[in-house]
C-alpha cells in the first residue's frame, strides 16, 4: 500500500471551521486508500482533540511535534530534526508585515478567462501554469503581526507586487514587478499571504460585490490620472470608445472627476449604450455624425475591434489631442501613424495599477457614494463557490455573459 504523510497547520477537529472541515475530509478520504501518517503541532488545549481523532482514525499514524519537546518521540528522530529546520526557515522568510487574508468576494476578468479557456499562446500557458487565477478580489484579515490591521477588517487586495522602486517608472510598469494570476499565484486560494503595503482598507458598509472588482476600477482611475497629466487644458469634449465593462467604469469615473467636460460614448450595442445615463451623449459607431469633433479620447474596446476604434478616434479628434489606450489585444493592431503625425497627436497606453491608484479609488468611493450605485449596474451573476464544480460553473457562466462582472462568493 502506498504511504503518504500529511503535515497540517492545525488539528482538524472539531469540525467548527472551514479549514478543519477541508483537512478532515481530505484525510478521511485518503486513509481508506493509503497508509496515512499525520504530523501535527498541537497546543496544550488541543490535546483532547488529538485523542478524539486517534479514536476516529485507528488506521492513521499520529506524530506530534511540540516546541517544549527536546526531541519528539518518533521512529525517525532525524526526520523530525529536518522538519524543525524547515519550519524555522519558513519563519525566517515570513516577514513581519506579511498578513494572512481570507478572500471573500472574487471577480472574474477576461485575463482569467484566457487562461481558463487556454486562449493564450501555448508557450505562455506552459510557462505560467499551473497557477491560481483571479487578480480582482477583497477579503478579511485573519492575521497581522504588526497590528496595523485588526482581525476581521475588510480589505481590497492589490495584485501588483513590486520588488523595487524607481524615481520615474510607476510600480505597475516595472518589468521586475510580479502580478497575481500572471505567472504568480492569484487570489483563488483559501488563504492569501500578502504584504502589508498590498492591502487597502475598504469603507464600512460598502457593497462587497462592487468592491470585488476594485482592481479594474483602479486601472481606469490610473488611466484618467495619467490623462490629467498628459492632455492639454482644452477639455470641452472627450469621447470614450467602448460600451463594455471597461468603457462603463472609465466613463463613470471620468464624469465624476471631470464633471464640466462633455462626455460622449461610442459603442456597438444600443442596449448597452442606454446604460450610460450620466453621459452627455451616446453614439453607435456605425452612425457617428460627420461633423463630430473631440478634444481627447479613450479607447476601451480591446481585442479585434481596437484597431477600428483607434482609427475612428484619429478621424474625429482635433489636432494635438490625446488618445488614451486601455483595451488589451492579443495580437498587433495596425494604427494610422500618418494621421497621428499630421495631427500631432499624443498617444499613451495604460495597464494595471499600483497602490496610489487603489487608494485614490477607495477615496472616490467614500467621497462619491453614487459611484457605487452606478457600478452596481454591472454586477452580473453572483455565484457561491464551495467546490471545484462551483468554480467551473462560475467561469462557464461568465463565458456566456454579454455584459457585467461575474462575482464568486468565496465561501468556507
Amino acid at each position: 500500500m502506498k504511504k503518504i504523510l500529511f503535515i497540517l497547520p492545525c488539528v482538524p477537529y472539531p469540525l467548527t471551521a472551514g479549514g478543519n472541515q477541508a483537512f478532515f475530509n481530505m484525510v478521511e478520504y485518503i486513509r481508506h486508500k493509503m497508509s496515512v501518517s499525520l504530523l501535527l503541532s498541537p497546543g496544550n488545549k488541543e490535546m483532547n482533540d488529538v485523542e478524539s481523532l486517534r479514536a476516529l482514525w485507528t488506521n492513521v499514524d499520529f506524530y506530534l511535534f511540540r516546541e517544549e519537546d527536546a526531541e519528539p518521540k518518533t521512529r525517525c528522530p532525524r526526520y523530525y530534526r529536518w522538519l524543525k529546520k524547515m519550519s524555522e526557515s519558513i519563519s525566517r522568510k515570513m516577514q513581519d508585515d506579511d498578513i494572512i487574508v481570507r478572500p471573500t468576494h472574487l471577480s472574474i476578468c477576461n485575463a482569467d478567462q484566457r487562461y481558463y479557456q487556454g486562449l493564450r499562446e501555448e508557450h505562455v500557458l506552459r510557462q505560467k501554469l499551473p497557477m491560481a487565477l483571479i487578480h480582482e478580489g477583497i477579503g478579511v484579515v485573519l492575521r497581522d503581526p504588526s497590528g496595523e490591521f485588526e482581525p476581521g477588517e475588510e480589505v481590497v487586495m492589490i495584485p501588483n507586487t513590486p520588488v523595487e522602486e524607481d524615481e520615474f517608472i510607476a510600480e505597475n510598469y516595472l518589468r521586475s514587478s510580479k502580478f497575481r494570476a500572471s505567472g504568480f499565484n492569484g487570489f483563488m486560494q483559501e488563504y492569501v499571504k500578502i504584504r502589508k503595503d498590498r492591502l487597502v482598507r475598504l469603507p464600512q458598509g460598502i457593497n462587497k460585490e462592487v468592491a470585488a472588482f476594485t482592481e479594474i476600477v483602479s486601472v481606469s482611475v490610473h488611466a484618467i490620472s495619467r490623462f490629467d497629466r498628459f492632455a492639454h487644458g482644452r477639455r470641452n469634449v472627450v469621447g470614450i470608445w467602448g460600451d463594455g465593462n471597461l468603457g462603463y467604469i472609465t466613463a463613470v469615473f471620468f464624469k465624476t472627476m471631470f464633471p464640466d467636460t462633455k462626455l460622449y460614448i461610442f459603442g456597438v450595442s444600443k442596449d448597452k449604450l442606454s446604460d450610460f445615463t450620466f453621459a452627455d451623449a451616446t453614439y453607435q459607431v456605425s452612425d457617428i455624425p460627420e461633423n463630430m469633433e473631440l478634444d481627447h479620447a479613450f479607447e476601451c474596446v480591446g481585442g479585434a475591434g481596437s484597431g477600428k476604434a483607434i482609427d475612428q478616434i484619429i478621424d474625429f479628434i482635433k489636432p494635438e489631442g490625446t488618445i488614451s489606450i486601455l483595451g488589451v489585444s492579443e495580437y498587433p493592431v495596425p494604427i494610422n501613424t500618418r494621421m497621428i503625425l499630421e495631427k500631432g497627436l499624443r498617444v499613451f497606453g495604460s495597464s494595471r495599477s499600483g497602490r496610489v491608484d487603489f487608494e485614490k479609488t477607495v477615496e472616490l468611493y467614500r467621497e462619491h457614494p453614487e459611484i457605487i450605485n452606478y457600478l452596481s449596474n454591472i454586477v452580473g451573476a453572483v455565484i457561491p463557490v464551495r467546490s471545484i464544480a462551483d468554480m467551473k460553473k462560475a467561469f462557464e457562466m461568465d463565458i456566456q455573459k454579454s455584459f457585467g462582472k461575474t462575482i464568486m462568493l468565496w465561501e468556507k
